[in-house]
């Protein structure tokens, strides 16, 4: 998904990635600990392929009762290479798992079934191993059905009219989509409609179909800072890249890091409205940790009315005209400190450049770079003049100071 394994993963639909229940549980927490009824009385979705085998729907059952939810909602997919294997609820009928059925489980209730006096994954697995006996008997199921796609997608897919339907009963959807669907999977959410709690690639940001969401402040980043990267549980048959030089084994299991991965959501969370600590223009100059900062002055852009910020940290707190920083500044982004006004890039979509830079002088730029013929796309950025020259910066969002 966020880098060359995952998404060769999901291509080839050999290899799948699971998020950990520990990744879920710090995630989840910051919510509840922000607002302990975020999820009483609410229909949680989890559209994903393999729920059965998600941690999502395990880490959800189990809380089921401490969080007061009305009802979890889980969908497997069709076409998933270990269908109908998730937590050893279908792995007894070898012909049903080479048919590759798909399910939906329906959990309202959820309680001891053991009657040991301790509630935990093994009551839920149980208890629908039990369902499982009356869905193939003429009893029938309240809790397990199959899902049986339609003529423009096989069962499962979050596109079908049967996933979709069930998209419009729940309240919050949580999971983490194909990253190479996310455009259509977050369309798909309505998150206007509804909450939505999802993993995504950090580039996804930058998406024209994201960012006004996250602009008109209808979307953000998660409570877990993503400088870390995530890893992901892998199938043992999974193959590390060469170079690969992370852990591979946590808690016995076999995992891969995926840098550049962090959470999408409209649930509130405490560290959305911690302040960013700043320093003055002056003192960023003068005390910076950074090269490019420490001595120098604040430059302007040449296509925008705005100054370049190369650091989140090195935000001056004293500065009120428009500014462009990293994308990374979103995940400290503090809606009442910030105003969010738009994003350097080639379309003009909010109004805020102040040159459009002619062919020639792309030539030209590229010319005095490379010392070759070329075209400088100059805007398709924020572009600063630097010896003379002009110069692209990353991408970067432009904030101003409220």
């Amino acid at each position: 998904m966020a880098n060359q394994n995952l998404t060769n993963a999901k291509k080839d639909k050999k290899d799948e990635f699971y998020t950990r229940w520990e990744e879920i549980e710090k995630e989840v927490s910051a919510y509840i600990e922000y607002n302990k009824d975020v999820f009483k009385g609410k229909t949680i979705l989890l559209p994903a392929d393999d729920p059965f085998e998600s941690n999502f729907f395990k880490y959800f059952a189990v809380h089921f009762n401490d969080y007061g939810l009305k009802k979890l909602i889980a969908t497997s997919y069709d076409s998933s290479p270990i269908v109908n294997q998730q937590l050893s609820l279908f792995g007894d009928d070898e012909k049903e798992k080479r048919a590759g059925k798909a399910y939906k489980i329906e959990l309202t209730y959820v309680n001891d079934f053991d009657n040991d006096g301790v509630f935990n994954i093994e009551d839920v697995e149980q208890a629908l191993q039990a369902e499982k006996l009356n869905l193939n008997s003429s009893k029938g199921s309240k809790v397990l059905s199959y899902l049986h796609g339609d003529k423009d997608y096989v069962p499962g897919d979050f596109r079908s009219k049967e996933v979709t339907k069930l998209r419009d009963e729940a309240d919050i959807i949580v999971t983490n989509p194909p990253f190479s669907l996310f455009r259509e999977f977050m369309n798909w959410v309505e998150p206007l409609r509804r909450c939505v709690l999802v993993i995504g690639n950090l580039n996804a940001i930058t998406y024209k179909e994201i960012f006004p969401l996250i602009k008109n402040n209808n979307l953000w980043l998660g409570a877990t800072n993503f400088n870390t990267g995530m890893y992901f549980n892998v199938p043992n048959n999974f193959e590390y890249k060469k170079s690969y030089h992370f852990l591979k084994e946590i808690d016995g299991q076999k995992v891969n890091r995926v840098p550049g991965v962090c959470w999408f959501t409209n649930l509130e969370h405490g560290r959305r409205h911690e302040p960013l600590s700043l320093m003055s223009m002056a003192d960023n100059i003068k005390f910076s940790k950074h090269k490019q900062v420490k001595d120098h002055q604040y430059q302007k852009y040449d296509n925008y009315d705005a100054i370049e910020v190369p650091f989140t940290d090195s935000i001056p707190a004293d500065y009120n005209g428009i500014m462009g920083v990293p994308i990374t500044f979103l995940d400290k982004y503090n809606p009442n400190q910030f105003e969010i006004l738009g994003m350097c890039e080639n379309k003009d979509l909010y109004h805020l450049k102040t040159r459009v830079f002619t062919t020639e002088e792309c030539h030209q730029a590229y010319e005095a770079k490379f010392h070759k013929k070329g075209t400088y796309d100059l805007n398709a950025s924020g572009v600063i003049n630097k010896d003379g020259r002009f110069e692209k910066v990353y991408q970067r969002v432009l904030i101003k100071r409220i």
